[in-house]
C-alpha cells in the first residue's frame, strides 16, 4: 500500500514539473514572442517623405503687363503681354478697333501681330498691310508694355547683376520734337543705350489718302537706317522726300536731347 501511494505522488509531481518547464522551453512559444517586435519596428519605419521633399520645385515667375492704350483713327489698341523668365511668352489686344470694317480688319490683323511680337521679342515688328493704323497702335502699346517690363526687370535684378542692372539703367526712349511737313507731322522716338541707337520708330507720320502708301514705305526703312547709322545722316527714301526730311530733323533733336 505505501508503495502504491509513493508511486502516485512521484507520477503527479513529475507532471506538475513538466507543466512548469514547457512555457520557458517551447520554440514555437519562443518565436511568436520575439517576431512581435520585429513587425511593429518594420511598421514604424515604412512611412517616408519623399513625396514631401519632391515637391519643393520652384515655378518660374510668370506675370502679366498691359501697356498704354493709344488712340487711332479708328479705334483704341491697347496690348497685353505676357513675360515669364524675361521673355515675352504671350501678346493679345485687349482693345481693337471695332464696328464695320474695323471688325474685319482687326480680325486679319491682330493674330499677326500677336504672333509677330513674340517671335520678335520687341516692337520692331511689320505692319499689317490693310490695317495699317491698327498695326501703328499696337506697336506704340507694344513697346509701352515691353518698357513696363524692361523697368520692373531692372529694378529687380540690379541687386543681383550689379552690370547688367547699370547697362540697362543707361538704356533710356527720347522722343524727338514734332516736324511739321507739307503732307503732316513726323515725329521720331528713340531708344538709345551706351551712346547709341538700339531702336528707332515713326511715333507720327503723314496719313491719308497717297501718305498712307509712302509713310509704310519710308518709315521702316528710315528706322532701319537710324539704327545703322547712329545719326542722322541717313538717306532720304525715294518718293517720300517730305517724310523723309521731317523724319531726319526729329531724329536729330532726339539725338541732340540723348546728347548724341
Amino acid at each position: 500500500m505505501r508503495r502504491v501511494v509513493l508511486a502516485t505522488a512521484a507520477t503527479v509531481s513529475g507532471v506538475v514539473l513538466l507543466l512548469s518547464l514547457k512555457p520557458a522551453s517551447d520554440p514555437a512559444a519562443a518565436s511568436a514572442a520575439g517576431a512581435a517586435p520585429q513587425q511593429t519596428a518594420a511598421g514604424q519605419e515604412s512611412p517616408q517623405g519623399g513625396q514631401q521633399s519632391g515637391a519643393q520645385s520652384a515655378g518660374a515667375a510668370a506675370g502679366t503687363v498691359t501697356g498704354d492704350a493709344t488712340q487711332t483713327q479708328y479705334g483704341t489698341v491697347q496690348v497685353r503681354l505676357t513675360v515669364a523668365n524675361g521673355k515675352v511668352t504671350k501678346a493679345e489686344a485687349v482693345q481693337a478697333p471695332k464696328g464695320g470694317l474695323s471688325d474685319q480688319k482687326t480680325a486679319l490683323a491682330v493674330p499677326r501681330l500677336n504672333q509677330e511680337a513674340v517671335a520678335a521679342q520687341s516692337a520692331q515688328i511689320d505692319a499689317v498691310s490693310g490695317a495699317t493704323y491698327t498695326s501703328t497702335g499696337y506697336k506704340k502699346s507694344l513697346q509701352s508694355a515691353l518698357d513696363k517690363v524692361k523697368a520692373s526687370s531692372g529694378s529687380s535684378s540690379g541687386s543681383s547683376s550689379g552690370s547688367s542692372g547699370s547697362a540697362q539703367a543707361q538704356a533710356r526712349t527720347v522722343t524727338g520734337k514734332a516736324v511739321q511737313t507739307q503732307y503732316g507731322t513726323v515725329q521720331v522716338r528713340i531708344t538709345v543705350g551706351n551712346g547709341k541707337i538700339s531702336k528707332a520708330e515713326a511715333v507720327q507720320a503723314p496719313k491719308g489718302g497717297l501718305s498712307d502708301q509712302k509713310t509704310a514705305l519710308a518709315v521702316p526703312r528710315l528706322n532701319q537706317e537710324a539704327v545703322a547709322a547712329g545719326t542722322a545722316n541717313i538717306d532720304a527714301v525715294s518718293g517720300a522726300t517730305y517724310t523723309s526730311t521731317g523724319y531726319k530733323q526729329s531724329l536729330q533733336s532726339a539725338l541732340d536731347q540723348a546728347g548724341g
